[in-house]
């Protein structure tokens, strides 16, 4: 890997991207706290255990942003929030070098908006990394309008040494994935309270019927209930009452032990 990758962030999709790219070298993870850097590193430690050629001891897992100083492309990997993202893009911008790459992992917030906090629109990216990214193929890359070809290119090349298949998408609401998927998953979650159908009734018959690895119930359980109803606003997406009154009860889906399914039993 040419790039010497820095990652801001410490939860699934930060620490998925740096097991990934552990397999062909260092990178520098900062978690927020101590206690998000212990879980970073147990988690890196555990998914390098799962991915061929992955080697933990090449993850540095700091709370020391300093260290992302010579790193020649930084990815901001945090919580889907708007001002959030925006506070630490330009802190990283601050900090990296002149020609270093900076990009986020938002899946469905405007990359040019993100690009104009950081103060670097000609060098910002949108990596779309899918979870879990150890597995999942596809990084949808979206660009504001002043990116320049070399930043095009060099997040094109980082993604295929990752072993990713990268696709450029417009910098629309959701990029593409988002985009379609939601309305789906939140029209199977509408049908579920108009049928009174058991979900794992619903899901096999989209797994079976449809040809789908997961169920619409179960994958909304998987991403996350919050987070599917922070895209779903962020699409626009008609977001059905059940969703959010699980949301409301603090049953968020896998993460919390609780959504659709009880994962407790």
């Amino acid at each position: 890997m040419s790039e010497r990758l820095g990652i801001a962030g410490s939860g699934a999709i930060a620490t998925g991207l740096a097991a990934t790219a552990s397999v062909l070298g260092d990178v520098v993870l900062v978690a927020r706290s101590d206690a998000s850097a212990d879980r970073a590193r147990a988690t890196i430690e555990k998914l390098c255990g799962r991915v061929e050629g992955a080697d933990a001891s090449r993850v540095t897992v700091t709370t020391d942003s300093s260290l992302l100083a010579d790193r020649t492309f930084v990815v901001e990997a945090i919580a889907e929030e708007l001002d959030a993202k925006k506070e630490l893009l330009a802190k990283l911008a601050g900090i990296i070098a002149p020609d270093a790459v900076l990009g986020s992992t938002t899946s469905s917030l405007s990359v040019a908006t993100l690009a104009q906090a950081a103060g670097v629109a000609d060098r910002f990216v949108g990596l779309h990394v899918f979870n879990p990214v150890t597995m999942m193929k596809l990084v949808e890359l979206a660009y504001a309008d002043a990116a320049t070809s070399e930043t095009r290119g060099r997040a094109f090349a980082l993604c295929e040494a990752l072993g990713k298949t990268p696709v450029d998408v417009p910098d629309t609401p959701g990029f593409v994935v988002n985009r379609l998927l939601f309305p789906y998953l939140f029209s199977a979650a509408a049908f579920l309270e108009e049928s009174g159908m058991e979900p794992k009734d619903v899901d096999t018959c989209m797994k079976l019927g449809a040809g789908h690895p997961m169920g619409p119930l179960a994958l909304l359980d998987f991403v996350g209930l919050d987070v599917s109803i922070a895209i779903g606003e962020t699409i626009g997406a008609d977001i059905p009452a059940n969703v959010r009154a699980l949301a409301a009860e603090g049953h968020l889906g896998k993460k919390s032990g609780k959504g659709f399914y009880d994962y407790a039993r």
